[in-house]
């Protein structure tokens, strides 16, 4: 499935979108402007058009983890973080705000301000406890 208003469908035409790896159902892309803050992070993301991580046949579940592990060893190589935050948004009010599926793969480092706070630090707030 492909639609025309969508970003991660027309990958191929963002010139700031640089394809690192692809496989038979994925791409693991890198974008240029975000490598200022979150060196080495990166996006993979079917090819094919499907709204969430809920939607993946098993065979694109299965080229997102193929691509998963041929960009941590290759931001093992160049960038010897300390660690990694890897997550699927899903849903407006789970963070997504591009409704073509697509896993974060981010690098972390000791010497960031904000190190040692993953993926659940930001939510677990007692300001974000629901009324």
């Amino acid at each position: 499935m492909y639609r025309e208003d969508c970003p991660y469908c027309n990958i191929k035409a963002d010139v700031e979108q640089d394809i690192v790896f692809e496989n038979e159902t994925c791409y693991f892309i890198q974008k240029e402007s975000e490598q200022q803050v979150l060196l080495g992070s990166g996006l993979i993301i079917p090819k094919k058009h499907k709204r969430d991580v809920f939607d993946l046949s098993a065979q694109e579940f299965s080229g997102s983890r193929e691509l998963l592990l041929l960009a941590k060893e290759l931001l093992d190589k160049k960038f010897s973080p300390d660690g990694y935050s890897v997550g699927w948004n899903t849903g407006k009010a789970g963070g997504q705000s591009i409704f073509h599926a697509h896993l974060h793969v981010i690098p972390r480092f000791k010497d960031e301000p904000f190190a040692g706070r993953g993926i659940r630090y930001w939510i677990k707030q007692k300001e974000n406890k629901r009324r």
